[in-house]
């Protein structure tokens, strides 16, 4: 019998060492596999990526952007999952009017100390809101998510930044799934904050909410083996089935 395939989603200027702990904890019974965009600058040409790298049938694992992303697999191939699992991340398109042009303009003032400084500069900002503060003076951790950010560049930041600025609305998305959904968020993620995830919960029917505690926006770098184990408990339940 072949083993189940799990898809992994990457955020934004992440690859697969966001994933490298839960890669670990899985990989020894589901095959594991780990999408990456290229230069994709929407979300809709993210997912036709993903699902272009995945079976017939698969599982589907998606944080930060990578939970955007998964929700438009799911808006374009919902039948081909088994289940979802979508973690620091939202649902909603950029507002209008004064919050959207003010998200426009600190994601553009990044985009711009990128080309300016360099990807490893503008990853020291960006880190300062994405983690925990306590985790701030975390070295391993730090450089980390430097060094990940550092193997993109600022064209691929700029594509990546049109993608969420030009992101559709997911609600609808959301009321239709139908597959053992898992939705998990750093209990002090101020980027995607658990209030947002709350409402995406009770919009899912049979969903399950998992908060990581002491985390901020990397939950699964931050607390992975909490990740780890909310994934295995979701992975856990038959397929087709919700979650308990």
């Amino acid at each position: 019998m072949s083993r189940e395939t799990l898809l992994f989603l990457p955020g934004l200027m992440c690859d697969r060492a966001v994933w490298e702990a839960q890669l670990g904890a899985l990989s020894a019974r589901y095959e594991c596999l780990v999408a990456d965009y290229g230069g994709a600058d929407s979300l809709t040409a993210m997912a036709r990526s993903a699902l272009e790298l995945a079976p017939p049938r698969f599982s589907l694992i998606g944080h930060s952007m990578g939970g955007r992303v998964a929700l438009e697999v799911m808006r374009a191939a919902a039948p081909r999952v088994a289940r979802v699992a979508l973690l620091d991340t939202g649902h909603q398109a950029r507002p209008d009017g004064q919050a959207g042009e003010a998200e426009a303009a600190k994601r553009l003032r990044l985009l711009e100390l990128s080309r300016s400084q360099g990807m490893r500069a503008m990853g020291r900002e960006w880190v300062q809101g994405m983690v925990h503060p306590g985790r701030l003076q975390d070295e391993a951790l730090i450089e980390a998510i430097l060094a990940m950010i550092a193997r993109k560049t600022p064209d691929i930041f700029a594509a990546q930044i049109r993608a969420l600025l030009n992101r559709p609305a997911a609600e609808d998305v959301l009321r239709a799934i139908r597959c053992p959904t898992l939705i998990a968020c750093g209990r002090q993620d101020t980027w995607s904050p658990l209030a947002r995830h709350q409402e995406m919960a009770a919009t899912v029917a049979g969903s399950h909410l998992a908060v990581i505690e002491d985390s901020g926006h990397m939950t699964t770098m931050e607390r992975p083996d909490a990740v780890s184990a909310a994934l295995q408990r979701w992975l856990a339940q038959e397929a087709g089935g919700p979650v308990r």
